[in-house]
């Protein structure tokens, strides 16, 4: 997967909980594709395994639907990690996406990036941490709120 560096926001904008690290292009298919074992792997006991590949896995094909439309973010902190998104993760965020409740959303709200559920309650829109220690953001009248793009996948190296 090839990325191209979007161009940078001023500092005081991108000091909130995600960095912009690239958007992600799809015309270099054949170099990010990897093999792909069909057999499962077990996360609990272990299993016996074929020794043979299927196909291939082309990153680009799993993690981008549209590649115009999406860009990547690294993560900062904790609020998400019960959605499963850790802090150094990169999420792979889609424009194109509609920004409907439920949907995980990169945000700017006041000039502040931000990755959240995206809720509503009582006619407003409200961002969701994923993390019990934080509390949801209602976006009040006179705050904006931009939405960014919805989170389409996690990549995190372990």
């Amino acid at each position: 997967m090839t990325v191209v560096p979007m161009k940078r926001r001023p500092a005081e904008e991108a000091t909130g909980r995600v960095e912009v690290v690239g958007r992600a292009v799809g015309e270099e298919a054949a170099l990010s594709a990897v093999p792909l074992y069909f057999e499962p792997v077990s996360a609990g006991f272990p299993s016996p395994a074929d020794d043979y590949v299927e196909t291939a896995l082309d990153l680009n094909e799993y993690l981008v639907n549209n590649p115009a439309a999406t860009f990547m973010v690294r993560v900062t902190g904790d609020s998400m990690i019960e959605a499963g998104i850790h802090d150094g993760d990169v999420l792979v965020v889609d424009r194109s996406r509609d920004p409907v409740p439920g949907k995980i959303v990169v945000a700017v709200l006041d000039g502040e990036l931000t990755v959240k559920r995206l809720q509503e309650r009582d006619g407003k829109p409200v961002l969701v941490p994923e993390n019990s220690a934080f509390r949801p953001i209602v976006v009040e009248r006179g705050q904006e709120l931009f939405v960014w793009g919805v989170v389409s996948g996690v990549v995190r190296r372990v």
